[in-house]
């Protein structure tokens, strides 16, 4: 058996485009889809695939461990920049993709069966809707409060906002305010029996990070995401150790030593790597087990598409550390039309079956795919006050 080609679908979806990645090979109707996303690099994550695709065309789609060091190790530089490693992601996924049909099981059962008979999933407010998840003034929390009531009212038991506004390396309480009075509308607005993520977007300083999250301390996050740069090791450390609430970060991180060194300053308690970032089911095997050895949690960051979240899924049935997987439902109307899915999703409490069919159990719909074609994503840009650069 040998691959014969990869191909890239670009798919449109607003403020992402979605890069699919199809193999071929050489036997008849056996192919595997993997997802490569990468906002605002989609053309340069497409390059990327093309320059991989001579060091994977020819050979056997079996030997994944073998296609994956040579995608890693070869062509002289590493491949942990995060172009280079996205691309590496979406192949690998296929890969394992084709593995999983030519055994006629899901990849969970090649990697020692499910451990779990549902995952939970958890929204972005308003479903991932960019007016509402990304442009809701932090200030309007009548607004948060509103958002999350429709989480509830549309089965989830969890949810992730953005109520902490950008701030300059040191501000006073007036942000921490605004943030503090966002999460007490989501939070009167649903009760104690739902679980609430604030995401930080890795905007704060290191000081700010600490601020927010004492400030936030009384209402009972579930974790408290990326509350300061991921470069930052010490100041991850030094927020999680001065929180109870969990600090959940890693979406960034594209190699096994950066969640190495991560883990061993105890930067966090929630790892959220990414399939389509990290080096795909191959490199995220690796980080889980080194999460499992410091009892640190999985929960996939996972904002991209379709294929993405089947893999997330297919990831998290096979992982004893896995607690819940991030997902996006709403960002456009058509997201279903694109993909077929073998988990099966219910809506009260939106739990996950496991896929039942081979592989990560998903087929693109490439005819729907091309009425979406690629243009450019939508600019997300911030300034502090004064003018200065903040961090989106």
């Amino acid at each position: 058996m040998k691959i014969t080609g990869l191909q890239t679908y670009v798919c449109h979806a607003r403020m992402r485009n979605w890069i699919f990645v199809k193999i071929l090979t050489d036997q008849p109707g056996l192919h595997g889809w993997g997802e490569a996303t990468l906002e605002w690099h989609t053309r340069a994550v497409v390059g990327a695939i093309e320059d991989l695709a001579e060091l994977v065309v020819g050979e056997d789609p079996t030997r994944v461990e073998h296609l994956w060091q040579m995608m890693y190790r070869q062509h002289f530089w590493h491949g942990h920049g995060i172009v280079r490693s996205t691309a590496i992601s979406g192949i690998d996924l296929a890969l394992w993709d084709i593995v999983g049909k030519v055994a006629g099981l899901p990849c969970s059962k090649l990697w020692g069966g499910p451990v779990r008979d549902f995952i939970r999933t958890y929204c972005h407010l308003g479903g991932g809707k960019m007016e509402d998840f990304y442009e809701t003034r932090a200030d309007d929390a009548r607004r948060f409060g509103e958002l999350a009531t429709k989480a509830v009212e549309d089965g989830y038991t969890a949810f992730k906002s953005m109520a902490v506004p950008p701030t300059m390396p040191l501000e006073g309480l007036q942000p921490l305010r605004t943030a503090e009075a966002a999460v007490a509308a989501m939070r009167g607005a649903v009760g104690e029996a739902i679980d609430i993520m604030v995401d930080c977007h890795a905007r704060p300083s290191p000081a700010m990070g600490l601020k927010f999250g004492k400030a936030l301390e009384p209402y009972g996050l579930y974790f408290f995401e990326e509350p300061c740069w991921p470069e930052c090791l010490e100041g991850l450390a030094m927020i999680n150790a001065a929180l109870t609430t969990p600090v959940a970060t890693g979406e960034r991180l594209t190699s096994l030593d950066q969640f190495r060194d991560l883990f061993a300053r105890r930067g966090c308690e929630v790892c959220q790597l990414d399939l389509t970032h990290c080096g795909g089911f191959t490199a995220a095997r690796r980080i889980a087990a080194l999460a499992d050895a410091h009892r640190i949690a999985l929960a996939p960051h996972n904002p991209q598409g379709p294929v993405s979240t089947a893999a997330s899924l297919e990831f998290g049935f096979s992982q004893p550390g896995y607690i819940i997987c991030e997902t996006v439902h709403d960002d456009v109307p058509w997201r279903q039309d694109v993909v077929q899915e073998g988990f099966t999703l219910e809506r009260q409490g939106r739990i996950v079956r496991p896929n039942l069919r081979p592989g990560i159990g998903i087929e693109i719909n490439e005819a729907e795919v091309k009425k979406h074609p690629f243009q450019q994503e939508l600019p997300q840009r911030v300034f502090y006050q004064d003018g200065s650069v903040g961090d989106w």
